[in-house]
């Protein structure tokens, strides 16, 4: 018996077409991935079966769940159906979840609003299902912001399955989670398809988490299905030449040159950073050892990766290498001078950074020319902004007219293209990419990589990548370390880390990172 069956679902704003004649079939315990790049209609599918539309979208098509027909339906009715026959997870747990409730009070929310059950009883329900999703450690009175992400992630899962929904919709649930959270959360849905039935409906651009966890894969393009089969059938025997590019762009090797040896232009040398314990009702714990005795180097126009599930310490040591985090003790050197949190201006020059939101580390109100040219006050004597940020601009494929425009007119991967360009116009000798593509789709990602292995060439400018997507930083760097709540358990060239790992952590992050079938690459 079929439990999901979509046919000709259309979706529309005025006149512009945004679904078009997308027909799904499921059958309950049946995986089902929702592929395609940004924009393609993947999350607006999910909403339209969902029937959560904006106001002003005009949806046709038939949706039927377990029979019934959910497009007839008022929205008191479907107010009903969703939580109890249909549920979603959202890719960001952080504004899915209410910051000013308790996880408890937020899954029993759920079971209240569909059951008659009182409250005593509902949080009772409750600490059952977050014990379910790997929670039972976790007290209900914790609040969201209390909790990592995959934890997070795990409490709206629990939101979504507290009734035992015949369909479960995740919309990029692992997107933003380190390669052994992501696992851990995968593993976790398919233990509930497995032992509920349930249907699940997984939407992603990654295409290696689809081949692990998929039965059927259907792939979208601007608005349609352009091609649905088995895995196999999909992944190792494509039909549409739209799905050979994705398949192309997940195994995409940015061109490189080889890099002979060069001077240093990164010195770390046994840098270590703490913070006080958390306060208890009598004194505090123990200091937290964020980065405990971390030493490398970085020669010019090399690319280094750094890899690590959250919590590892990453990001204390970019701040601590940006100047924005003092630490307790060692020293980090840009050529001869001491980098720290008074260095002056000439000194930060020296080193740009990219971050993973573009849009949340850009003003909204300035024009581009602003956004590209703001770090222009790190220097003494600045060029001519309009023409240094044209040039700018062009290097990194965009065209010169889009200075005068604002940041919310991009899309994604352009977005991410005018942030390097800001970090790259006053000409640094290293940038820090801190996860710059894990929220791009796959052909995004390859154009991005690309232009950073040009760029590297053009400019001799040194990339350390911090990301937790271990096939970009196999794809795209020179040496790798690999770091474990606070150290570095492993360092070496890239291609001999990632074939022969010698340290058992490095071997569990490589064990957990999703893979393509043997056949894609060729």
């Amino acid at each position: 018996m079929s439990l999901l069956s979509v046919q000709n679902l259309s979706v529309q704003i005025g006149s512009v077409q945004i679904l078009r004649d997308v027909s799904l079939e499921m059958a309950p315990g049946q995986v089902l991935g929702l592929v395609g790049e940004s924009g393609s209609g993947k999350s607006m599918t999910a909403l339209a079966i969902m029937r959560l539309l904006a106001e002003g979208m005009q949806a046709s098509g038939s949706i039927v769940l377990q029979g019934e027909v959910l497009d007839t339906l008022s929205e008191r009715q479907m107010c009903m159906r969703r939580g109890r026959n249909v549920g979603m997870v959202f890719q960001e747990p952080m504004t899915a979840l209410n910051p000013l409730h308790t996880i408890g009070d937020q899954v029993a929310e759920t079971v209240r609003l569909h059951t008659k059950t009182g409250r005593r009883a509902a949080l009772v329900r409750a600490r059952e299902v977050l014990d379910r999703v790997g929670l039972e450690h976790i007290g209900l009175n914790r609040f969201p912001h209390e909790l990592s992400g995959g934890q997070r992630q795990r409490v709206v899962i629990a939101c979504a399955i507290a009734l035992a929904p015949k369909l479960l919709i995740a919309d990029e649930p692992t997107t933003a989670l380190d390669v052994t959270t992501q696992g851990e959360i995968l593993e976790l849905l398919r233990r509930l398809v497995r032992e509920d039935g349930m249907g699940l409906i997984l939407i992603t651009h990654d295409l290696a988490v689809v081949a692990e966890m998929a039965d059927e894969i259907a792939v979208m393009q601007t608005g349609r299905v352009v091609e649905r089969g088995s895995v196999d059938d999909v992944l190792l025997r494509p039909q549409h030449d739209y799905t050979r590019a994705l398949l192309a762009a997940s195994v995409h090797q940015p061109v490189r040159q080889v890099r002979l040896e060069s001077e240093t232009v990164l010195q770390v040398r046994d840098v270590r950073r703490s913070y006080p314990g958390a306060r208890r009702l009598i004194g505090r714990a123990p200091p937290v050892q964020a980065v405990r005795g971390i030493s490398f180097d970085l020669k010019r126009g090399e690319n280094l990766g750094l890899v690590g599930e959250s919590g590892s310490g990453k990001s204390t040591l970019a701040r601590a290498l940006l100047g924005l985090e003092p630490v307790q003790s060692g020293e980090i050197r840009l050529g001869e001078y001491l980098m720290d949190a008074d260095a002056s201006r000439a000194l930060r020059r020296r080193i740009g950074v990219v971050f993973q939101d573009p849009f949340g580390s850009f003003d909204p109100r300035w024009t581009v020319e602003r956004l590209v040219a703001e770090p222009f006050h790190l220097l003494d004597n600045p060029p001519p902004r309009r023409a240094a940020v044209e040039e700018v601009l062009v290097s990194v494929g965009m065209k010169a007219s889009d200075a005068d425009r604002h940041i919310h007119a991009f899309s994604g991967g352009q977005r991410q293209r005018i942030a390097i360009a800001r970090a790259l116009i006053i000409r640094p000798d290293i940038i820090l990419l801190d996860e710059a593509v894990s929220a791009l789709d796959v052909q995004v990602r390859a154009q991005i990589l690309d232009l950073l292995a040009e760029l590297s060439a053009k400019y001799e400018v040194s990339y350390l990548f911090i990301s937790h997507d271990l096939s970009v930083v196999r794809a795209i760097t020179d040496r790798v370390m690999v770091m474990q709540l606070g150290q570095i358990v492993e360092s070496g060239e890239t291609e001999q880390v990632f074939t022969a790992p010698q340290a058992d952590y490095t071997r569990q992050l490589l064990a957990a990172t999703p893979r393509l079938p043997e056949g894609v690459a060729n």
